[in-house]
C-alpha cells in the first residue's frame, strides 16, 4: 500500500472489468492503511508507556532518597542542641538553642520555621 504500485493493478480492473473493483480497492487501501497507523500508534505509545512507568519509579526513590537525607539532617540538629549529652533533649536545653543564630539558620536550611520550633519540640515531645 505504501510503494504506490496498487494504482497499476487497480487501473485495468476498473477500466475493463467494474467500478466496484476500484470501490473495493479503496477500501482495502483505506483499511489497511488505518491498521498499520494503529499498530504504528500502538508501539510508540507501548514504548511511552514503559518510559513513564519508569519515570515514577525513579520519582519515589528520589524522594526517598530526600526524606532520609532530611531525616539525618533533622536527627544532627536534635544531636546538636543536646547540650548535655546525654541522648535526651529537655525543654531547656531546647529553649537554650532557640537564642543560637547558628541554629537558628540551620532550622532555615531544613524549611522549619524557627518560630514553631518551639511547637515542633513539643509535639515530638509527646509522641
Amino acid at each position: 500500500t505504501f510503494s504506490g504500485g496498487w494504482p497499476s493493478y487497480a487501473r485495468p480492473l476498473v477500466e475493463k472489468a467494474s467500478l466496484g473493483f476500484g470501490v473495493f480497492f479503496a477500501l482495502y487501501i483505506a483499511v489497511v492503511t488505518f491498521a498499520m497507523f494503529r499498530v504504528i500508534s500502538a508501539l510508540f505509545l507501548k514504548d511511552t508507556l514503559k518510559v513513564a512507568s519508569l519515570d515514577v519509579d525513579n520519582t519515589i526513590q528520589e524522594k526517598l532518597a530526600e526524606k532520609e537525607v532530611y531525616t539525618q539532617k533533622l536527627a544532627d540538629f536534635f544531636a546538636a542542641a543536646d547540650m548535655s549529652g546525654d541522648g535526651s533533649l529537655t525543654l531547656a536545653e531546647f529553649d537554650e538553642i532557640l537564642e543560637c543564630k547558628h541554629l537558628m539558620a540551620y532550622l532555615a536550611t531544613l524549611e522549619l520555621d524557627p518560630g514553631k520550633a518551639r511547637d515542633l519540640f513539643l509535639l515530638l515531645d509527646k509522641g
